[in-house]
């Protein structure tokens, strides 16, 4: 009952966790807009949960006003907004190219800016709103993804955090700091071994990845009213990767 009735646009919905939340979200009743990079997969999605779909690269910034707007008179208003596109690599910092640096820092931070910038007059005239970026375990303690990867989600996480000042006591703003996740980015950085998982999985306390409902578990948490008084948070959701 926390979502039911709620307006909530989902970047990155086509795959992977922006998927899985919005199955999630669908599901406990929310009305949705699913925004992604890959037109198909995101209208495949939408006839499936009978929610708006738009396409757009959130590294764009006449793309992502045009998407969030056209959501926005689609629902009637908004309420909700849930940063999930983003990107990654797993390379030093000497092997990375200004233009994959470019690439990491314009999708998963400046996308994450310009999505909710475009939101925000929507959000705030709902009275109650209230955003969750994704940001990762990377963008608390370092990893193997590499220190442009780590960087860009550092960002993230500071950006969600002085937004929750801003926009308080209006909206609410929060980010979701998953570790390893069974999702094809995990298996286009790894392969698709189980051996990986494995591998990976042995460096968390928890001893495994996680599923990507496990992190949509922790978005519909923060975006619904159930964390009315949580603001300001970045929630690890990594199965001890970090201990924060």
């Amino acid at each position: 009952m926390s979502v039911r009735g709620k307006r909530i646009i989902i970047t990155g919905a086509g795959s992977g966790i922006g998927a899985a939340a919005a199955r999630m979200l669908a599901e406990a009743g929310a009305e949705l807009g699913l925004v992604d990079l890959v037109e198909a997969e995101t209208r495949t999605l939408g006839r499936e949960l009978n929610a708006h779909a738009f396409q757009a690269d959130v590294r764009d910034e006449t793309a992502v006003e045009t998407a969030i707007n056209a959501a926005v008179r689609a629902l009637g208003g908004l309420d909700g907004l849930v940063n999930c596109a983003g990107t990654a690599t797993v390379q030093t910092l000497e092997n990375t190219s200004l233009t994959d640096w470019r690439r990491l820092v314009d999708t998963n931070m400046t996308g994450v800016f310009l999505t909710c910038r475009a939101a925000i007059p929507a959000l705030r005239a709902s009275g109650k709103g209230a955003i969750v970026n994704l940001a990762s375990a990377s963008g608390l303690t370092p990893s193997f993804a590499g220190a442009a990867y780590s960087a860009s989600k550092a960002g993230v996480v500071m950006l969600s955090k002085a937004l929750s000042r801003e926009l308080a006591p209006t909206i609410r703003v929060n980010a979701v700091c998953p570790g390893a996740v069974r999702t094809p980015m995990f298996s286009q950085m790894t392969g698709e071994a189980i051996e990986a998982e494995t591998a990976v999985g042995a460096g968390y306390a928890l001893g495994r990845i996680a599923s990507p409902e496990e992190i949509g578990t922790a978005i519909r948490f923060l975006i619904g009213d159930d964390s009315a008084f949580i603001t300001g948070v970045a929630l690890a959701v990594d199965g001890g990767r970090s201990f924060h």
